[in-house]
């Protein structure tokens, strides 16, 4: 698997979190992606929820940066049911397309288990690939709508959450803790006004290779950052940074510009 491949695997995932209301909403939320201060990706979210039923779609244009991030397109999307108490997906879907190559992950959701899923081209087990067992199949949710938290106060209990998250390609668990309340400031980003800090502490399960760069510095990084800000009085709160500290410099996202 390319490093395009990768990299919005590892990094979508930190990028749709929203909480949902029973109310309809249509919503939109664009970020751009920078390493090192140079801007690499442009993204844009939307979402609709009629009450019954939610839409996430995410996609990216990737720039690139050298031989670390190959330039190219990516988008994802996530459906399903939505209730008083949460969603629950159906379906997922993954598109990239790099140098010429493209990648595709489709997948389907019966309650939090697995129902099937397929990935074009299929990803080899090499020996170093870490086998994905049935019993990693339940008790998960799909990269965009495991990061939705509905309900709740915007305080430090939208923290205090674990998530296990099926890709299509790799499994993993994801554990949020409170790191504080903050305040956005900066006339350049898409909102200004108090936001909630959430460490992430990111643990690989199976699908990954052991010998993954990107893996194995997730899995050892005690600085991976989620601030949390409210969708105007929708009753949602999106990321509005995401900073991942590495030795090329920050991997940060930040939030540009909010319709609701």
């Amino acid at each position: 698997m390319n490093q395009f491949r990768i990299a919005p695997i590892a990094a979508l995932a930190f990028l749709a979190s929203f909480s949902v209301q029973a109310a309809e909403v249509d919503a939109n939320a664009r970020y751009v992606l920078t390493l090192g201060g140079i801007n690499i990706a442009s993204m844009n979210v939307d979402l609709t929820d009629t009450g019954s039923r939610y839409n996430l779609d995410l996609s990216a244009n990737v720039a690139g940066l050298g031989t670390l991030v190959a330039s190219g397109t990516a988008s994802a999307s996530s459906s399903g049911g939505s209730t008083a108490t949460g969603l629950s997906s159906e379906k997922f879907n993954l598109r990239t397309k790099a140098n010429g190559e493209s990648f595709r992950v489709d997948v389907e959701f019966a309650g939090k288990s697995v129902s099937s899923f397929k990935v074009e081209p299929p990803i080899l087990d090499n020996y170093d690939r870490v086998p994905v067992e049935r019993v990693h199949l339940s008790g998960v949710s799909d990269f965009l709508s495991a990061f939705v938290i509905k309900g709740g106060s915007f305080d430090k209990s939208m923290c205090q959450r674990k998530v296990n998250v099926f890709t299509g390609v790799e499994r993993f668990n994801i554990a949020m803790s409170f790191a504080g309340e903050d305040k956005a400031t900066s006339p350049r980003t898409g909102y200004q006004g108090p936001v909630v800090l959430c460490s992430v502490k990111y643990t690989p399960i199976s699908g990954h290779f052991t010998t993954s760069e990107i893996t194995n510095y997730l899995a050892d990084s005690s600085r991976i950052l989620l601030w949390y800000a409210p969708l105007g009085e929708t009753g949602y709160f999106i990321p509005y940074r995401v900073m991942l500290t590495t030795n090329m410099g920050d991997l940060s996202m930040v939030l540009t510009g909010m319709k609701y």
